[in-house]
C-alpha cells in the first residue's frame, strides 16, 4: 500500500529551549505571524493529501485538539464590526476540521522522539504513514511532504526529508551519508550528528520530515527506550540503513524555516512577517526607518 493518508505529529515534548516562555505556552503555539507554528504543519499535510491527523501529546494536554476542532460562538456577530478577512481566516482553520479527523494519543514519560511516534502504532496499524516535527516549517510551491509521498510512491522504503545547509552550520545537525540515485533521491548509509567540517560526509541535513513504514514500527517494538538515551526516529531509520535494509532521503525544494529554538525562531517569523502579502511591505519601511 502506497498511498499516504495518516501523519503523526509528536508534540509531547518538554521545550527546554524556549524556558521559560514554554512554562506559559507550548512551543508549538507561538505564532509565526499571524497563526501558530503547528498550523503551518497540519496545513502542510492536509494540502499534502492527509486524512488523519495523531497528535502525540502530554497526559492532560487538550488546547492542540480544541484548537483545530473548537468552533467561535456566534462567530459572524461577533466579527461583523470588521474586516471580512477575520472570517476568511477562521472560515480556513474550520474547514481544516471538516478535511481532517484529529485525535491524540498520550506520551506519559520523556522518554524521547522515538517513543513517542511508537505510542502511535495502533492508529497507523499496517500502512505506512507521514511524520511530522512540529517545529519544523518548509515554505515551498509544492508541500514538502508532498514531495516526499511522491517519492515513496516510487521507492516504497522509509523516506528522510534533506535539505542541504553551508558548511558552517553542519555542527548544528545530523548530516547523512548516502549515495545519489536519482534527481534528489539518496540511499542513505549512514549519518554523523553535528560533524565538523571535516568530518561532515555530505552537506545534507536531517529535516523532520519522514515518510515511514510498518518494518519501522516493528523495529521501534524491539528497542528499549529509558530516561536517559534519547533515541531519535533518525537514529532508528540509520539503524535500519545499516544493518542492510533500505532507506531513502529527498533533497526537498523549497526554505526550511526551523523553529526548534528562540533564534531559529525569530528568524523564521521575521522572514515570513517580511514575506507576508498584508504586513511585509510596511514592514520592510519600517526596518529601514530604524536601521
Amino acid at each position: 500500500m502506497t498511498e499516504i493518508k495518516k501523519a503523526i505529529i509528536p508534540i509531547a515534548g518538554l521545550g527546554t529551549r524556549f524556558l521559560p516562555l514554554s512554562k506559559a505556552m507550548p512551543k508549538e503555539f507561538w505564532p509565526l505571524v499571524d497563526k501558530p507554528v503547528i498550523q503551518y504543519i497540519v496545513e502542510e499535510a492536509r494540502d499534502s493529501g492527509i486524512k488523519e491527523i495523531i497528535f502525540v501529546n502530554k497526559p492532560k494536554k487538550e488546547l492542540v485538539i480544541d484548537y483545530f476542532t473548537k468552533k467561535l460562538k456566534s462567530k459572524k456577530t461577533s466579527f461583523s464590526k470588521y474586516k471580512s478577512h477575520f472570517l476568511k481566516e477562521l472560515d480556513n482553520l474550520e474547514n481544516i476540521s471538516k478535511e481532517i479527523h484529529f485525535s491524540q494519543v498520550f506520551q506519559k514519560a520523556p522518554l524521547g522522539a522515538a517513543q513517542a511516534v511508537f505510542q502511535a502504532k495502533n492508529f497507523v496499524k499496517n500502512e505506512p504513514c507521514a511524520v511530522l516535527w512540529a517545529d519544523d516549517v518548509v515554505k515551498s510551491k509544492t508541500p514538502c511532504l508532498l514531495q516526499l509521498i511522491k517519492a515513496f510512491k516510487k521507492y516504497k522504503k522509509p523516506i528522510i526529508a534533506l535539505y542541504g545547509v553551508p558548511k558552517e552550520s553542519f555542527q548544528f545537525y545530523g548530516m547523512i551519508k548516502g549515495k545519489k540515485i536519482a534527481g534528489r533521491v539518496y540511499q542513505i548509509k549512514d549519518f554523523i550528528e553535528k560533524p565538523t567540517i571535516k568530518e561532515a560526509p555530505s552537506n545534507l541535513a536531517i529535516v523532520g520530515k519522514y515518510i515511514i513504514t510498518p518494518e519501522v514500527f516493528n523495529r521501534l517494538k524491539k528497542t528499549s527506550f529509558d530516561l536517559k538515551s534519547d533515541i531519535t526516529l533518525s537514529t532508528t531509520l540509520i539503524e535500519m540503513a545499516k544493518k542492510g535494509e533500505k532507506v531513502y532521503g529527498y533533497e526537498f525544494e523549497g526554505k526550511w524555516l526551523e523553529c526548534g529554538n528562540k533564534l531559529a525562531y525569530l528568524k523564521s517569523n521575521l522572514y515570513l512577517s517580511l514575506k507576508h502579502p498584508q504586513f511585509g511591505k510596511e514592514l520592510k519601511n519600517y526596518l529601514n526607518k530604524i536601521m
